[in-house]
């Protein structure tokens, strides 16, 4: 019989007293939110770090996948370990839903069901093409000559090895771009300009209801809206217009995440588009919104424990 009702998935470094800095407390308090709130729901938690060799992974009824932020840098380990786990114990969301979302292909998925994206073109790991090839090859994809375009990883978080570059410096990003892709798949976006001048919305979803919002910038003379690199994030009153997106977007899965975050911007043509969705460990901005820790456990109690 398990002990632990739910484990909140995190990574070596945030369970570390050595460790500090504004992330790290970030991720104590959000973590501890989610925790305390569960526990107000009459639930035994534990909080572990995935990399935990000596944890019993049977030991806990379901796996709250929260803050194991280091994973994209280990993402065959990462892998093999979810592998492991997911036969032991039980994810929210589901295993299936979070093996969908890790690799940020699946936003060809909803491209193909009506969901606006930014043009992209995706590289698969290993492919045989140079930076100026798949430059060519994604404008005539998309129709449309590009200036600026960004160059991604498909398992990231964070802008982990991610690019903005003009058509002029393809040049210089060759060599780089031969040493990625022959390690991991790649997205070659067009540049949304709406990034820097309007930044992104992040909608905050459990089930199908709408919780929160947080609009984040980023820092003059950067693209990344990340506050690790210095961006701006404040509590968003989001329009009904972005709301219906958002519930847009994750009525389009094939199942309906537990918990979500629909991260939008502006396209190029002055559209809402979907940037990303975050339904595997997304960041939800908790000490914005406390009372909506609440929210999520509440979910969490009525679907699986009730």
């Amino acid at each position: 019989m398990a002990d632990i009702d739910v484990v909140l998935l995190t990574a070596n470094k945030y369970l570390d007293a050595n460790k500090q800095g504004p992330i790290v407390q970030n991720v104590r308090l959000e973590d501890g939110l989610v925790a305390e709130a569960l526990e107000n729901e009459g639930l035994r938690i534990d909080i572990k770090s995935w990399a935990d060799k000596n944890f019993d992974w049977s030991s806990a009824k379901y796996i709250l996948i929260r803050t194991p932020w280091d994973y994209f840098e280990r993402s065959k380990e990462f892998l093999d370990w979810f592998d492991s786990a997911s036969r032991l114990s039980t994810f929210i969301n589901s295993t299936q839903l979070i093996r969908w979302n890790f690799n940020k292909s699946y936003l060809n998925d909803f491209n193909k069901s009506g969901i606006n994206i930014p043009q992209t073109y995706f590289i698969s790991k290993g492919a045989n093409l140079s930076l100026k090839e798949a430059v060519k090859k994604a404008e005539e994809s998309f129709g449309r000559n590009c200036d600026t375009w960004v160059l991604k990883p498909c398992i990231a978080a964070g802008a982990f090895n991610t690019f903005k570059f003009s058509t002029s410096e393809v040049d210089v990003y060759e060599e780089r771009f031969n040493e990625l892709i022959g390690n991991a798949d790649f997205m070659l976006q067009a540049f949304q300009e709406s990034i820097v001048t309007k930044g992104e919305i992040s909608l905050v979803l459990f089930g199908s209801t709408f919780s929160h919002a947080v609009h984040k910038q980023a820092k003059q003379g950067d693209f990344r809206v990340q506050d690790d690199y210095g961006g701006t994030v404040k509590i968003y009153d989001a329009t009904q217009n972005e709301i219906d997106f958002g519930l847009k977007v994750i009525n389009a899965c094939e199942e309906l995440p537990i918990y979500s975050r629909v991260d939008i911007i502006e396209d190029n043509d002055g559209c809402l588009a979907l940037a990303e969705l975050e339904i595997f460990e997304p960041e939800l901005w908790f000490r914005f919104q406390p009372e909506s820790a609440g929210k999520l456990a509440k979910t969490i109690k009525k679907i699986y424990f009730s």
